[in-house]
């Protein structure tokens, strides 16, 4: 689906988060599991759709004209199986997962211990009981908004879509994160409440900053190595969609240095032709 304007899927996701974490506020209690999972199936199958429409890429006339005849399934191949080396050997994957869990137990040191909680007397846990519920809600508040915010702009589909929405590609990917983040802030602002909400400027400082990356790449790369890396990508959205349907938890964040390396090794094929 191409976009009115460039930077229309971080628009569109921004709306989601924000009309979902509003519903999460209002209804407060979070989806029954058999709607969430039946849901994570149909953006599962509707990722492997879009991961389709993006490897159809690899047929692209300006890089067989590139590479050569044949040679552009190779040039995807050997994208991925570099930049998938590369990840795992600096373990990108690992790192994005731990991000969320050392930022969380770090805000959980920094709590302060009130010494008022240690009063016995009437004043004394009064005063403790208010300071605690004051101190709770703005920890619920920081959680929720570092919870979210991790969740919504790390991760692959992110930066695939963002520069996808970028190169002028379209914003199907976007479009498909977006549901997915209208869901989940429902769910996390029936728990975390307002925080959930702010994270909406978070989704847009990130992809906006990613569009703006698309934008400048689609100024100075040729069709031939966009096709190649929008192909490299469209593969790594299959591995998205394998995890969605709890097929096989594919490293898809090992994989992201091959959206570097297809661009970069087209160069290379196209040099020494």
């Amino acid at each position: 689906m191409r976009a009115g304007f460039v930077g229309l899927g971080t628009v569109l996701n921004v709306l989601t988060v924000l009309v979902g974490a509003l519903l999460g506020m209002w209804v407060g209690h979070r989806l029954p599991e058999r709607t969430r999972s039946v849901v994570t199936d149909c953006l599962g199958l509707t990722t492997l759709l879009v991961a389709g429409l993006s490897c159809v890429s690899v047929t692209d006339p300006a890089l067989s004209r590139a590479v050569g005849s044949g040679v552009p399934v190779l040039v995807v191949l050997g994208s991925l199986l570099v930049g998938s080396i590369t990840g795992s050997l600096l373990r990108i994957e690992e790192r994005l997962e731990g991000l969320a869990g050392a930022l969380q137990a770090r805000l959980a040191r920094g709590r302060p211990t009130h010494a008022a909680d240690e009063h016995d007397g009437p004043d004394g846990a009064g005063g403790a009981a208010g300071a605690g519920e004051a101190h709770a809600a703005r920890e619920r508040f920081i959680e929720g908004w570092l919870t979210a915010s991790l969740l919504f702009c790390v991760g692959p589909l992110t930066i695939l879509g963002s520069l996808s929405d970028g190169l002028g590609r379209g914003i199907d990917q976007l479009t498909l994160k977006a549901v997915l983040d209208g869901f989940a802030a429902l769910a996390f602002a029936s728990s975390f409440g307002l925080g959930v909400l702010l994270s909406a400027v978070s989704v847009a400082v990130v992809q906006g900053g990613l569009t703006v990356v698309g934008v400048l790449l689609g100024s100075i790369l040729p069709d031939a190595h966009i096709a190649a890396l929008t192909a490299t990508g469209g593969l790594m959205l299959v591995g998205i969609g394998f995890r969605l349907l709890r097929i096989r938890e594919v490293p898809v964040g090992n994989m992201l240095p091959a959206l570097v390396v297809a661009p970069l090794l087209t160069q290379l094929l196209v040099a020494l032709r």
